[in-house]
């Protein structure tokens, strides 16, 4: 325990200095490259944003085709509204369920792909 005020350690902390980029077997890593805002980082993030963007798109299409034929159904069978609500309710939402959980799983799988990309060996 200190005596006094004066006999208190002070930690002080400045700014982190810039390190130079190292390189490795004659080329930057993936993740300066995406820091560095370069060519070659811009194109690792674009892969990423594209590979997301096909899992949502066939999440997407999947719902249309869950989705888009009900009306069609529905007017077919104008007076069974029971089964209409048993349609909506138990038909429909354990498929959404299971979409959307493979939708974030897929997700999560190409986050953890890139990451594994770019991080350095």
């Amino acid at each position: 325990m200190p005596s006094s005020p004066a006999d208190r350690r002070v930690v002080v902390t400045g700014p982190p200095r810039r390190t130079r980029t190292r390189r490795v077997s004659g080329y930057y890593r993936p993740r300066t490259e995406i820091d560095e805002q370069t060519t070659l980082g811009h194109t690792y993030v674009r892969s990423l944003m594209r590979t997301q963007l096909r899992t949502a798109l066939a999440v997407f299409a999947v719902l249309g085709l869950l989705v888009g034929p009900l009306p069609l159904l529905f007017a077919a069978m104008p007076h069974a509204r029971h089964l209409v609500w048993a349609i909506l309710g138990f038909g429909l939402y354990a498929p959404l369920v299971l979409l959307a959980r493979w939708f974030v799983r897929r997700a999560e799988r190409n986050e953890r792909d890139f990451v594994r990309l770019v991080e350095d060996r």
